[in-house]
């Protein structure tokens, strides 16, 4: 079952507040799909979402890298595993803010950046607890398999603190589709 909606960001309704459509270094993305894959841009590619005070922010979040992967050409995905590349990251955005939402005081910062064919999520929080897979992991057990599925579903992933400085960044990175 597809997690994703069957039409790109903004087709039916407006952006999210807060949803920067513009990319890093590059001009706005109007949202709009044209029925062909969008040419990937070349060099590095980066898109920030404040989350601090907003409501909804999985959907939220999902529908901005949503728009992301549209801007970015992994979207609409020309084959099944592309297809499956863009649900990959939309499933690893929405374990991570859920995750800084039950466990972090809520997430901060969402950042999406795309450098050749390597794409990082990284999101930030105000917890001073660190992610870890629940171990062992119980496949038949209700909840806990966030970081579980991002351990399976990523290259990498990992966490990163600013000394001095309260809260973490969670970061986890997907290859590309093929």
């Amino acid at each position: 079952m597809s997690t994703t909606r069957p039409y790109p960001p903004g087709d039916r309704d407006p952006e999210p507040s807060g949803a920067s459509g513009a990319s890093e270094g590059g001009a706005p993305d109007d949202g709009a799909s044209t029925g062909a894959a969008a040419v990937p841009p070349e060099g590095p590619q980066a898109r920030r979402l404040r989350l601090d005070g907003e409501s909804g922010v999985v959907p939220l979040a999902r529908d901005f890298a949503r728009q992301a992967l549209y801007a970015w050409g992994w979207l609409p995905a020309a084959s099944a595993d592309q297809r499956a590349a863009a649900e990959d990251v939309l499933l690893v955005v929405s374990e991570l803010v859920t995750n800084a939402c039950l466990h972090a005081e809520g997430p901060e910062e969402l950042l999406l950046a795309l450098d050749n064919k390597v794409i990082r999520i990284e999101v930030s929080d105000r917890g001073t607890g660190q992610p870890a897979p629940r171990t062992p992991h119980r496949a038949g057990r209700p909840g806990g398999h966030g970081m579980f599925i991002v351990q399976r579903l990523c290259l990498d992933w990992g966490v990163v603190r600013t000394p001095g400085m309260a809260g973490k960044r969670v970061w986890a990175e997907l290859g590309a589709p093929a």
